[in-house]
């Protein structure tokens, strides 16, 4: 963890405070231009590389979801933030590497990035001995690179097709099949990456009726990730500011 300190200055308090007012802002006004309601978007405050305390700040301004992408920090962060007596939703968004399936189910209550059958049925396992299901998304590669992780839409790969791996979250006791996650490609326009996502959104619920999530959009591109259907935005510098060197 970059910072393990729980204290918060006051002036940090109050750069929180404005930042989170600015997103809030800018979340209600993109579901008005969408004629959505605003109770139907979470937004995640991305707290990786920010110290635990930003988190706890981040929860007594009403924050209730945090996402982190490395298992280590994540952890130790969690673990801090529970030790000063709070309790946000935990959301791990980044890449997620099958060895680390039973560290990152001791935390998470949400993870977005499952991309393969292997992936899931890891999770299936080290979630086994949770007394509720673990939430799961599936990971969409918005453009079909495999390199770029992401299960393939319209593939018929066992290990990474979109349909095999929301077959095996949606059968998996220890899991629960709760929608689609995807970051905008590099070098594709939000407009034309959130337009194909919306696509594939709609043939997956057509399958999976229940899996109404949608995390997509950050800091950069949360209105058009609403404009197209987001249930989720993962909004880190907008709300927290440059992040700190990583070291």
């Amino acid at each position: 963890m970059t910072d393990s300190s729980t204290t918060v200055r006051p002036d940090r308090r109050a750069e929180l405070a404005a930042g989170l007012a600015r997103v809030q802002a800018r979340i209600a006004d993109a579901c008005d231009a969408a004629g959505r309601d605003r109770a139907d978007v979470t937004m995640i405050a991305v707290t990786k590389t920010y110290p635990a305390g930003d988190v706890l700040a981040l929860a007594g301004l009403g924050v209730t979801d945090m996402g982190e992408n490395r298992d280590q920090e994540a952890g130790e962060k969690a673990a801090a933030v529970a030790a000063a007596g709070a309790s946000p939703r935990w959301h791990f968004i980044g890449r997620l590497q099958r060895n680390k399936a039973r560290s990152v189910v001791r935390y998470a209550d949400v993870v977005h990035s499952v991309d393969s059958v292997r992936l899931a049925r890891a999770l299936d396992t080290a979630a086994s001995t949770r007394d509720s299901p673990l939430a799961a998304l599936v990971q969409v590669s918005v453009d079909g690179d495999p390199a770029r992780g992401g299960a393939l839409p319209g593939s018929a790969d066992p290990d990474v097709g979109l349909d095999a791996v929301a077959e095996a979250l949606a059968v998996a006791p220890a899991l629960r099949l709760a929608g689609l996650m995807a970051v905008a490609p590099l070098g594709w326009e939000p407009e034309r990456a959130f337009a194909r996502l919306a696509e594939v959104a709609a043939a997956f619920r057509a399958v999976h009726p229940g899996a109404t999530e949608l995390s997509a959009g950050m800091s950069g591109d949360l209105e058009i990730a609403i404009r197209y259907g987001a249930t989720h935005v993962r909004v880190g510098s907008a709300l927290l500011g440059m992040r700190p060197t990583l070291r």
